[in-house]
């Protein structure tokens, strides 16, 4: 211990070791003015943000006005009252459209189907067929 403090320990060294620390009668009211001032300052920084925010949505909104563009959470809002809308008196599903040419033609589309093919066959093979 001794060659450590004749390397040139300084107050410091021995109050991380355990030794006395110096008081400062005005350290309590200097830490209360520093904290005070960093709130102060945090929330004029915050004040500055908003402000600046606030003009910047304004100008989005004017360009939203402008081009007929939609806010985020507009589209949202109307993507969930549409989907609520088709949930209504079904199964928790959207009901599927039934495309053109399904159904009972089924039958019928087969008939005209092998008929082209038919008419594609060399001539034995259509009598085969159409037997």
């Amino acid at each position: 211990f001794s060659l450590v403090l004749s390397l040139g320990a300084t107050k410091d060294m021995g109050k991380m070791l355990g030794g006395d620390e110096e008081k400062d009668p005005d350290a309590a009211k200097k830490e209360e003015e520093r904290q005070e001032a960093l709130r102060q300052e945090e929330e004029e920084r915050k004040a500055k943000y908003a402000k600046m925010e606030a003009e910047r949505e304004v100008m989005r909104q004017g360009i939203r006005d402008k081009y007929g563009i939609k806010k985020k959470e507009e589209k949202e809002a109307e993507a969930q009252a549409a989907l609520e809308a088709n949930v209504e008196g079904s199964l928790m599903r959207p009901k599927k459209a039934i495309p053109p040419g399904c159904g009972d033609e089924e039958e019928e589309e087969e008939e005209s189907i092998l008929d082209t093919v038919i008419k594609y066959l060399p001539g034995p093979l259509q009598d085969m067929f159409k037997k």
